[in-house]
């Protein structure tokens, strides 16, 4: 291949460029090529054509006409731009326009501010500061005052289109996420939940209010932000539902007077709640005593090593030990789930005396009746982080679940079993209760929960089966009276298009029966009860309740805002009230046990409080 133009190293006469890879036309082989580098097509002639391979005569040195330092010259200019970057950085040569401009790289150190929750002060590192001048060409870093008006701006772009959007949405759901930053910052983020006329779940931060640090918030405080915040974004009147992730609750009086929304607690604070209730001390001892274990090979290098050897002597997974985590209950999962496989390699180690010692294997070791305490307690476990789980999934629809898994638990999963040691059933039994009592499932006002009446408009759940015959009859009339309450409403300020109903039954004093339709019985039903008597889209407002209670009930895999997507025109009504309900979240966002959540919390500790409520809604509505 002949060499022109800029010079080339010989590596060149041995292989052919192909788009982004290379040809050897020696041996055909094909290498990866970007960037202008021929180190691999060096290499690569070193080690199997070593007779052709170019040598170091062939790649003459370069001089630099500045200051006359030789550098030797291979194939990328790689030497050259960094000897002219330090050496001589007032003539360092353009990239052609390739590159980003000074704004351009500003725009993204906002971005990146923004998207890692990182405090603006960045900027003025020493080490951000070198990086840059290293890698962007007479680039001034940008002062924090800069960055924040930028941060600013797009906190002002966002917030405006968030107005436009939510001012065409009927109903949504509030959320309120009560955390602390360290060190005693304490506060709420508001966020809110809707559905799109499109059917299409979405969520939005609002707001994040500094609490007073005073050991605990009242509930009149979170509920006064919670109402400024509905002032703020010019909501009022359009929310359902608000959930809160406070144990205590924060519902009163002011809310109700001034707030036209029902409460629900965020269901994983609930769960959590109620294992904490189911724990007693027995369990508890059994946790701290696998904890210790698991921190014993975790911190000994000689420990985890022997472990690891014996794993491949028993063909068990080499997994380690996990730890659990006092704030999280549901890794007390993953550590006895982990301690139950590799129980017999962690036996073999502490019964190891070249490992471990006597008496630290005593100290170490699990009993027998301690392992099977774990071995019975850890299905339950499973069960409830299984719950925890699918109602803090990232799915559009979690509300409607909660109940029919909450009966689910209480019905089934939770029952004492006969093979149960007494300590796992003392705490199936002391959770049951927790959650009858937090969930308020024996109560008379049940069919008012929120979370009931979205099971109630979710087509997988419409049956209400987990309920008694009584509680579904109840339900029921609380649905019929809703859509009525929803009829006063649409004759007050009118009806919408696609809600503006038909007559069942037309008025046939105006219409002229033909001759030949006279002795057509059939025909004659049709003008006398209406052509879509026997349609499936019901008008009425009770029929289309009892349409879509007899409607057969899809199957659990689906999307329930996908359903209603299609079968909405048939019962209009009830799609309406869908829209109010299934838009209320199972869970405050993000739910602190899930990874998101986690993760989201590390993350905004680092804020300043000044800083909190931009970075929170640009970061959370990117």
């Amino acid at each position: 291949m002949k060499r022109t133009g800029r010079r080339r190293s010989s590596v060149w006469d041995c292989f052919e460029q192909l788009g982004n890879f290379v040809r050897c036309m020696k041996c055909d082989a094909r290498l990866k090529y970007c960037g202008g580098a021929t180190s691999s097509m060096i290499n690569h002639m070193s080690r199997h054509h070593p007779s052709t391979a170019p040598s170091d005569e062939d790649e003459k040195p370069v001089h630099c006409t500045m200051c006359d330092t030789k550098l030797k010259y291979r194939s990328s200019t790689t030497s050259m731009m960094y000897h002219i970057k330090n050496k001589h950085p007032d003539t360092m040569p353009g990239d052609g326009g390739s590159g980003a401009t000074h704004a351009e790289v500003t725009e993204l150190i906002s971005r990146m501010i923004e998207r890692d929750m990182l405090p603006v002060s960045v900027v003025g590192g020493d080490g951000f500061r070198e990086l840059l001048a290293h890698t962007v060409h007479n680039y001034k870093v940008p002062s924090a005052a800069d960055v924040t008006r930028l941060v600013e701006g797009h906190f002002h772009e966002k917030a405006e289109e968030l107005v436009a959007q939510l001012a065409n949405v009927e109903k949504l759901a509030l959320t309120a996420d009560l955390w602390t930053a360290l060190p005693f910052q304490r506060y709420v983020t508001v966020s809110c939940s809707f559905i799109t006329a499109d059917w299409q779940g979405r969520s939005a931060v609002l707001q994040t209010h500094k609490l007073p640090s005073d050991g605990h918030a009242p509930a009149d405080g979170v509920t006064g932000r919670l109402l400024s915040t509905v002032q703020i974004w010019g909501i009022a009147g359009k929310v359902t539902a608000c959930v809160h992730n406070s144990a205590r609750g924060i519902s009163s009086p002011q809310a109700f007077i001034r707030g036209t929304w029902d409460y629900a607690t965020c269901f994983a604070t609930t769960l959590q709640v109620a294992v904490s209730d189911g724990l007693s001390e027995a369990l508890v001892g059994v946790i701290v005593a696998a904890g210790k274990l698991v921190k014993h090979f975790n911190r000994s290098l000689l420990a985890s090593e022997a472990l690891e050897t014996k794993q491949v002597q028993m063909c068990l997974p080499q997994h380690a030990l996990i730890q659990s985590c006092k704030a999280r209950w549901d890794t007390i999962c993953d550590m006895f789930e982990r301690l139950l496989e590799q129980r017999w390699a962690i036996k073999a180690v502490l019964s190891d005396r070249t490992i471990t010692n006597r008496q630290e294997a005593q100290s170490l070791e699990i009993e027998d009746d301690c392992w099977q305490i774990i071995e019975n307690f850890t299905p339950v476990l499973a069960t409830l982080k299984w719950a925890t789980t699918v109602i803090s999934a990232d799915t559009e629809v979690s509300i409607s679940n909660i109940y029919p898994i909450t009966f689910s638990l209480i019905q089934t999963h939770l029952v004492p079993r006969e093979n149960d040691v007494e300590q796992v059933s003392e705490f199936k039994l002391k959770v049951q209760d927790s959650l009858r009592n937090h969930m308020e499932v024996d109560s008379s006002d049940l069919a008012s929960k929120p979370a009931l009446i979205a099971s109630m408009l979710d087509p997988r759940h419409k049956h209400l089966s987990f309920l008694t015959p009584t509680g579904r009859l109840a339900a029921k009339v609380k649905l019929h009276d809703l859509v009525s309450k929803l009829d006063v409403i649409t004759a007050t300020v009118g009806p919408k298009d696609e809600q503006q109903e038909i007559p069942v039954t037309p008025d046939i004093s105006q219409v002229a029966m033909p001759a030949q339709l006279r002795s057509d019985t059939k025909n004659t039903m049709m003008l006398l009860l209406g052509d879509n008597y026997s349609s499936p889209y019901a008008t009425d407002s009770e029929a289309q309740v009892d349409y879509y209670l007899r409607d057969i009930a899809p199957s659990l895999d689906i999307n329930p805002l996908e359903w209603w997507r299609v079968n909405g025109p048939r019962f209009p009504k009830l799609a309406t009230l869908a829209r109010h309900y299934l838009c209320v979240p199972g869970v405050s966002l993000p739910s602190l046990l899930s990874e998101a959540g986690q993760i989201f919390a590390t993350m905004r500790t680092r804020l300043s409080p000044e800083h909190v409520d931009m970075m929170i809604f640009v970061n959370r509505n990117a």
